[in-house]
């Protein structure tokens, strides 16, 4: 929380020396705690200084976005798209609308999710020592968060994605691109560039990374790629090796995808940062400099703040206000580029949710899924506490996946309860109260609980990047773990 924004909420009270305890407190936890939210198991929201976050309007450029180093880590400045690529349409429209795309992405990497394991039973079915890991690592709208790195001497601004494995951007000539405010990456100007051979290991490894095999036809020095999307969006162009720096750490020889024709909602980045698992990856290609470590803090939208994509093993330079607590990341062999954890149960206000679903089946932690996923019987569980403790309050209809809806419009503040995720091994994720409250209308006579329903019991459940802001969330790749803590996001 800034001082600009500290000045917001004290311009709402008429005079200091009028406050009441109540506002003395939260004052108190604006300066020092730099949240809204306070007690074990209540948080406070401030509605009034949310709206006017809202309204704020400016026209940032998020071209040259900072980075630094610090005790052998790399930490790249992090902001949401919205603030951004913020477009002069109507607010809620656009806040509705993300909801929509939200959960086209969400069908398509279940739909994904059942294609992958019915063709690892096909080909156990056939043979009980050959399996061919196919894994689709992609993302089916744009994404929520960017950084800026330099790829080939250019400042290229682009998504980041745990559920990505293939790093890609649009390059000349682009037979069919869609606008960006950045130059296109040009490999003919770039004196480091190369292209790859069809007969090179990243080729080879193109169908684990895309779930699509390399494209050669009769040119075996180019090696094709195409990644395509169940909602129509696509990239397909060449792979290519180039220089990578990110913040002051260069890497040699980077393969990426060179996008020649590209369409879909990837907004106005220049192409997509992908943090899988598989050979391709980022991680996977520095993991020989940073470790195969690396983390965020997700800021949220409406403050238009900074978080940080931090690359490296050093702990000391996060900002973490509570310990770090580590679960481990499930094995699941089909699909070993996703990040899945065992999810074992969730507490609303200090109350354990009772559900049997609870550590049966593994939840996939990501950073491109905006709104959490629960199987429909610990949805209903969690709806259910939730409205047990936050009664009194008038309803109104849902709105696309969100059914849990409140008119808070009349109101000034409102206590809610926390929100705890627990996964194995004691390790826990407390839900930022930016993350609880999801505003349909930016007047707040349309907000909603943030999480929402799958469709059927056997999906795989989604933590999304809403749930996950404020907090700092560690991928270990090497001990095969994923940590996190709570931490006010903030680049500086």
């Amino acid at each position: 929380m800034s001082i600009i924004d500290l000045c917001c909420v004290c311009s709402s009270i008429e005079s200091f020396k009028t406050m009441s305890l109540r506002q003395y407190s939260m004052v108190f936890a604006l300066l020092f705690v730099g949240t809204f939210g306070y007690g074990d198991n209540e948080l406070f929201l401030p509605l009034k200084t949310l709206q006017k976050m809202h309204h704020k309007h400016n026209e940032p450029s998020c071209s040259s976005q900072k980075s630094r180093s610090e005790n052998g880590a790399i930490i790249l400045e992090m902001k949401h798209k919205d603030y951004c690529f913020r477009s002069r349409g109507d607010l809620n429209k656009r806040l509705q609308k993300r909801l929509l795309a939200d959960d086209i992405r969400v069908r398509s990497i279940q739909s994904n999710i059942k294609k992958i394991s019915s063709k690892q039973v096909e080909a156990l079915s056939k043979t009980t020592t050959t399996q061919i890991p196919i894994n689709s690592g992609v993302t089916m709208q744009t994404l929520n968060y960017i950084v800026t790195v330099t790829l080939g001497g250019r400042n290229m601004t682009v998504i980041v994605d745990t559920g990505s494995d293939l790093t890609w951007v649009q390059c000349q000539p682009c037979r069919l691109c869609y606008n960006q405010p950045e130059p296109l990456f040009n490999p003919s100007i770039s004196p480091s560039f190369q292209t790859v051979a069809c007969n090179s290991s990243a080729c080879l490894s193109l169908e684990s990374a895309t779930g699509n095999s390399g494209l050669c036809g009769t040119n075996s020095k180019t090696c094709g790629y195409l990644v395509s999307y169940g909602d129509g969006s696509y990239t397909t162009g060449e792979l290519g090796q180039d220089h990578l720096v990110l913040g002051r750490t260069s890497v040699d020889n980077f393969v990426f995808g060179c996008g020649r024709n590209n369409r879909g909602l990837f907004g106005l980045a220049s192409g997509l940062m992908g943090l899988g698992r598989s050979d391709l990856s980022l991680i996977t290609q520095t993991s020989g400099v940073f470790g195969g470590v690396f983390s965020y803090c997700l800021p949220s939208t409406e403050a238009e703040s900074s978080g940080s994509l931090i690359f490296g093993t050093d702990p000391s330079v996060f900002k973490n206000s509570t310990p770090i607590s580590y679960t481990k990341m499930v094995p699941n062999p089909q699909l070993f580029s996703f990040y899945f954890l065992n999810l074992t149960g969730m507490t609303i206000g200090g109350v354990a949710v009772q559900d049997s679903s609870f550590g049966k089946s593994g939840f996939l932690i990501d950073s491109g899924t905006v709104i959490t996923r629960l199987p429909p019987s610990i949805y209903k569980a969690v709806k259910a506490e939730f409205l047990k403790q936050f009664s009194g309050y008038p309803s109104v209809p849902g709105y696309s996946i969100l059914d849990t809806c409140f008119d808070l419009s009349t109101y000034e503040e409102v206590n809610i309860p926390t929100i705890k995720v627990h996964f194995e091994g004691d390790a826990q994720m407390e839900v930022d109260v930016a993350g609880v409250f999801y505003f349909v209308k930016n007047d707040a006579s349309q907000v909603c609980l943030a999480l929402a329903s799958l469709q059927y019991e056997g999906e795989n459940g989604i933590i999304g990047n809403f749930q996950q802001r404020n907090t700092r969330v560690i991928y270990d790749t090497k001990q095969s773990q994923v940590g996190f803590a709570k931490e006010t996001c903030s680049f500086m």
